[in-house]
């Protein structure tokens, strides 16, 4: 029977370095795959301000599309990975997700530094009103659905790291709890 390979999900607010960290971590992890929430489309709330306004139940995401390529994966006969790194940012609070995941990590990167990360990386070529537009939007509702996020993703992690450190820094945290997980569950 071959091995199933590892899961990890790296969770953060936008900006909080979810993309970036998974990045380099396929890159030092042999035999790695990953896969990214935002390169998808999926069936979900349109307004995330309401959707936190009514509780924010993750299960309101429909995943088919990354739970289906998760399988494809799994069920590959031609290419087994030993790692699989999902940047998801729901932990284990979608429960079409949860039989997938072996481990989350949660980024706990301040709303400030997430915020100005945001800017640099969205806002490079826009104008100053574009800018504007975003910062009223945070204020008059968004911040609150980062908050939220705060306080259930990261709460229902498997381990938080600190976000303000360097992205080196970060991987080789991640790196060294990915090795002693699998020391306990071996």
């Amino acid at each position: 029977m071959l091995k199933k390979p590892f899961i990890i999900a790296i969770a953060a607010v936008s900006g909080g370095g979810k993309t970036t960290i998974i990045n380099l971590l396929n890159k030092k992890i042999e035999n790695s795959i990953a896969l990214y929430f935002d390169d998808y489309d999926f069936e979900g709330p349109d307004n995330l301000v309401e959707w936190v306004h009514r509780g924010a139940d993750h299960n309101e995401w429909k995943l088919d599309p990354l739970i289906n390529d998760l399988k494809a994966i799994l069920d590959s006969t031609k290419t087994r990975y030993d790692y699989i790194f999902l940047d998801y940012p729901f932990s284990y609070l979608n429960t079409g997700m949860n039989d997938f995941i072996d481990l989350t990590i949660f980024i706990d990167t301040p709303l400030d530094v997430a915020m100005a990360r945001r800017i640099l990386r969205d806002y490079s070529n826009s104008t100053p009103e574009d800018i504007m537009f975003d910062m009223q939007s945070y204020l008059s509702g968004a911040r609150e659905a980062y908050l939220a996020m705060l306080n259930t993703v990261r709460s229902d992690s498997n381990f938080v790291i600190d976000g303000t450190q360097g992205k080196e820094e970060i991987v080789e945290h991640i790196k060294l709890i990915i090795k002693n997980h699998m020391k306990v569950i071996q």
